[in-house]
């Protein structure tokens, strides 16, 4: 098993909980992004710099991860291709994606694109607050726990 995240949007208290849990489950951990991005001294945490441009991060991530992988990503294109690719998909307030329930979000997501060409003020996510971090921590200890026992 190995640890996926699309690290450009990823919130930097989420980047910490995956570089403790990672260490402490011994699962190798890549962070992909087109910037430069801080990861602690570690034999098994990572970061992959791609090349600036749409959705490079995302095809590295789809290229390169396996079935049983893991996938942190606030990104539903990106979860709906490793999901259907045979991956575990969750995103960074602890929402995991599947396949019942990820061709809905792209529905929805769409849908809310439309709307804002259109020119309707759609809002946009709640603050990411602790609830958030407090959610990712307890969805990625049971997945781990289930993925990555011992």
């Amino acid at each position: 098993m190995h640890i996926w995240v699309d690290a450009d949007a990823c919130p930097n208290p989420i980047k910490e909980i995956l570089f403790r849990a990672a260490e402490r489950k011994s699962v190798p951990l890549t962070l992909v992004a087109n910037q430069p991005i801080a990861t602690p001294p570690s034999r098994i945490i990572r970061s992959v710099r791609v090349s600036a441009g749409f959705d490079v991060a995302d095809n590295h991530i789809v290229e390169h991860a396996e079935p049983g992988d893991l996938v942190i990503t606030a990104d539903i294109p990106l979860a709906a291709a490793v999901v259907a690719k045979g991956c575990t998909a969750l995103n960074p307030r602890g929402e995991q994606y599947t396949a019942e329930n990820v061709r809905e979000r792209l529905n929805m997501r769409d849908f809310m694109d439309t709307l804002r060409g259109s020119g309707v003020d759609t809002g946009g996510p709640a603050a990411f607050g602790q609830r958030d971090r407090q959610a990712f921590a307890n969805a990625l200890d049971r997945l781990l726990a289930r993925l990555a026992p011992g």
